[in-house]
């Protein structure tokens, strides 16, 4: 038994020693293969991700946790709790080559159940194109049209005088010639006004749903699928249905907060940040300041994509007006503009008219 203990102990102290040898000797990281793969292009529907408020953009989009205009049904339903009064903003955004993408948004507070609804449309529109072929690259004489669409209807809820919820439900549609796709995705958010005046968090999960493909009549197609006529003399027009591939669309968390810090009744300073967790990106910080002059005058800047090893999108500016009509409703003016360094730059007008 004795002797049987000492080999025991004797074997472990060798192996031991071996483990030390190899380690000082191996490193796991001389044989690791490098690689810069990461999650970018890997699902549709880009438009879901547009920004949508002359205002939040020249935040750098960091609205998550300030989200007090009907823009809020794209940052943080849960938002709109805060606006009292029925509130209309258009928006219209001058987007990359010669392509407009337009939103409509819609709040209105029911103050007898403490809560709110909301309703978004939004449209990316690509414009006509020329149809071209291999044969004929300079066209067939035929255009194709091509555009994005979506449609959403929004609740909040205040849980308690500081705490709301929102929830949300958009159809969304993607169009190119005669190929279609649509899903219906889901959107929940939570806002918190902390204890420590003017502090705020917030918190989002967007376009929560299934995946989406294209389908349409022109896939549809007549060939020689083997391609071996001349050999067996097969016919060489089968029908045939082409097949597209599913993608998810992109789920967007983000987690934001903001603090305002006033001076007087009409003067304040705002600053705020996002964090952003994309499932078709890495992750990212945006941060945005406001100054209020008057109650009357803004001057906005911020920044996109901190943090992220490339993006195109980065510094953001804007201003606005804030003007009171006919003693009953409530003008506002916003405009911000985004660098978008090799695509040039973004510009974004928006309007609101509220009850005052």
């Amino acid at each position: 038994m004795y002797s049987i203990r000492n080999h025991l102990i004797f074997i472990s102290i060798v192996a031991i020693n071996v483990i030390s040898i190899l380690n000082a000797q191996f490193d796991p990281g001389d044989i690791a293969y490098e690689t810069d793969v990461n999650r970018r292009g890997s699902t549709a529907g880009a438009m879901l991700e547009i920004g949508v408020g002359a205002r939040a953009e020249a935040l750098g989009g960091a609205f998550v946790a300030i989200a007090e205009d009907p823009s809020a049904l794209y940052w943080n339903p849960a938002g709109i709790t805060k606006i009292k009064s029925l509130s209309l903003q258009i928006t219209k955004t001058n987007w990359f080559i010669d392509t407009y993408f337009n939103v409509m948004d819609l709040v209105i507070p029911i103050p007898s159940s403490r809560s709110t609804l909301g309703l978004h449309i939004a449209s990316l529109d690509y414009g006509e194109n020329p149809v071209r072929t291999v044969f004929r690259p300079k066209g067939t004489g035929e255009y194709y049209s091509a555009m994005d669409l979506c449609t959403g209807i929004y609740w909040a809820y205040f849980i308690t005088p500081n705490i709301s919820t929102g929830l949300g439900a958009k159809y969304f549609n993607q169009r190119i010639w005669h190929e279609s796709g649509s899903a219906i995705v889901a959107d929940v958010s939570i806002f918190f006004n902390t204890p420590l005046k003017g502090f705020r968090l917030a918190g989002t999960i967007s376009n929560l749903g299934p995946e989406f493909k294209l389908d349409g009549r022109d896939l549809t197609r007549s060939m020689d699928i083997d391609g071996r006529k001349d050999d067996y003399f097969n016919i060489d027009n089968v029908p045939i249905q082409l097949k597209t591939e599913k993608y998810p669309l992109p789920v967007l968390f983000r987690f934001g907060l903001a603090y305002e810090l006033e001076f007087g009744e009409k003067n304040s300073l705002q600053t705020a940040m996002n964090f952003n967790h994309p499932s078709n990106n890495v992750e990212t910080v945006d941060v945005g300041f406001e100054a209020k002059f008057f109650n009357t005058y803004f001057l906005r800047a911020g920044y996109h994509s901190l943090g992220a090893d490339y993006a195109a999108d980065g510094l953001t500016l804007g201003g606005g007006l804030k003007y009171k009509l006919f003693h009953s409703m409530m003008l506002t003016v916003d405009y911000s503009w985004s660098d978008w360094t090799i695509l040039s730059s973004v510009s974004r007008l928006t309007i609101g008219i509220s009850a005052n």
